[in-house]
């Protein structure tokens, strides 16, 4: 009977292997869960003489609910040569209704000139889906503005 010493120092544990360590099989055991009929959107709220207002939006386009949705968010890239990055903030939603539409966050428009990240993960039922969408920089711009569905409003929209 082989002993592990775990917390010991000096031990031998290249005999103990207590999961199956076959990369190929267990990446093909893990399920191939494709988000679609899912976007996140950058949407102009309101414009005044001094500023603009933007949100982002999770739009559930789906004919189904998703659940327990975790979305990250971050910024990164470069100013004047300098690396810049923001703070991650974390996101939790219960419940997006099919059809719908739930708010992340406020954006400040200085950000527009970075990398604007955001890393989605949701529940259909027991399965997990995630994904990562990212706006390149300076792509929030009035050119490449659509009519977000759902939501009817201007923005940019990644699915």
């Amino acid at each position: 009977m082989k002993r592990c010493n775990v917390g010991m120092t000096g031990k031998n544990f290249s005999t103990f292997q207590p999961y199956n360590l076959n990369k190929k099989k267990m990446i093909k055991d893990i399920p191939e869960n494709i988000v679609k009929d899912i976007a996140i959107a950058v949407a102009l709220e309101g414009e005044t003489v001094e500023s603009k207002t933007w949100y982002v939006y999770l739009i559930n386009m789906k004919n189904e609910p998703i659940e327990n949705v975790l979305i990250t968010s971050k910024g990164y890239g470069e100013k004047d040569g300098e690396p810049i990055k923001t703070s991650t903030l974390r996101h939790m939603i219960p419940l997006v209704e099919n059809s719908t539409f739930a708010l992340i966050e406020p954006i400040d428009e200085s950000t527009f000139g970075l990398n604007n990240e955001y890393w989605l993960s949701y529940y259909i039922g027991r399965e997990i889906f995630d994904k990562k969408f990212i706006f390149l920089p300076e792509s929030i711009v009035e050119s490449n503005f659509i009519k977000l569905p759902i939501l009817n409003k201007p923005g940019v929209m990644i699915r």
